[in-house]
């Protein structure tokens, strides 16, 4: 009898250990998961830094061989659905192709400057399920969305003037002011797209990144900043219906925000 209790002292837990053990672990748990959710956070944040790096870096060899023209166009189609994110020339832009496939404003650095490299359009931090090689399949066939704002233009409208001619894309070096009166300095930046539930059907859905926390901004000099957005300064909300017609608008409003970024 002595034997057996003095081999369960020493082999053996007893059930208060056990539960010592569990619980410790279970604190080391709650410990390191937020650590780790944290630290992927940042490795995708880096991700989509060096994402816009590139872009930048083929946005400044697309000048160079352009006569210092940044990527733009194509002239804009008649304005016929709400599923056409392209709806007149020189329209702040997510898309890499318009509806009849044509490549369009960063969608033209894909075939000499980035073909090697084409997920660099799509953040890793998208808060929405996305696949990159979908969209990139849908290039030269219809319309095919990045994950960035790009500014190509500072257009607005919901079609263009019948019979007008196709604007002069923007030089790289001379982009002008803002319609703050502050230097435009923004070329593109994170999505942060809230839009009505219902508007799914057009596949106009709410794009955002980073929790919506932060955005990265590509500058004309070729930098980039990470710059907090906890007061949704650089978001574009249109979930009520009102705004909708205004949403060009909104994006160039919040590419004028980040014209400001310091």
């Amino acid at each position: 009898m002595r034997r057996r209790r003095h081999a369960e002292a020493v082999g053996g837990f007893t059930l208060v250990e056990l539960l010592v053990v569990v619980l410790i672990l279970a604190v080391l748990m709650a410990l390191v998961l937020p650590v780790l959710a944290s630290a992927k956070q940042a490795g995708r944040k880096a991700a989509c830094i060096s994402n816009l790096r590139q872009i930048g870096l083929a946005v400044h060899a697309y000048a160079h061989d352009h006569d210092g023209r940044i990527p733009f166009g194509p002239k804009a189609p008649p304005f016929t659905s709400p599923a056409s994110f392209y709806p007149s020339t020189g329209s702040p832009t997510s898309l890499l192709s318009i509806q009849n496939g044509a490549p369009a404003g960063l969608g033209l650095l894909l075939a000499e400057y980035l073909a090697n490299t084409p997920k660099v359009f799509f953040c890793p931090a998208s808060d929405q399920p996305l696949d990159a090689d979908v969209e990139l399949d849908r290039v030269g066939r219809t319309q095919a969305q990045s994950s960035y704002y790009y500014r190509h233009g500072g257009n607005t409208r919901l079609f263009d003037t019948p019979g007008a001619p196709l604007p002069e894309a923007p030089v790289l070096g001379r982009l002008g002011y803002n319609r703050n009166g502050d230097p435009i300095r923004a070329l593109a930046m994170d999505t942060q797209f809230l839009s009505p539930e219902d508007l799914a059907t057009f596949n106009v859905k709410p794009r955002t990144h980073h929790r919506q926390q932060n955005v990265n901004i590509l500058f004309a000099d070729g930098g980039v900043a990470s710059r907090p957005n906890q007061d949704a300064r650089y978001s574009v909300d249109v979930r009520d219906y009102s705004d909708i017609r205004d949403a060009f608008s909104r994006i160039l409003r919040a590419l004028e925000q980040a014209d400001k970024a310091q």
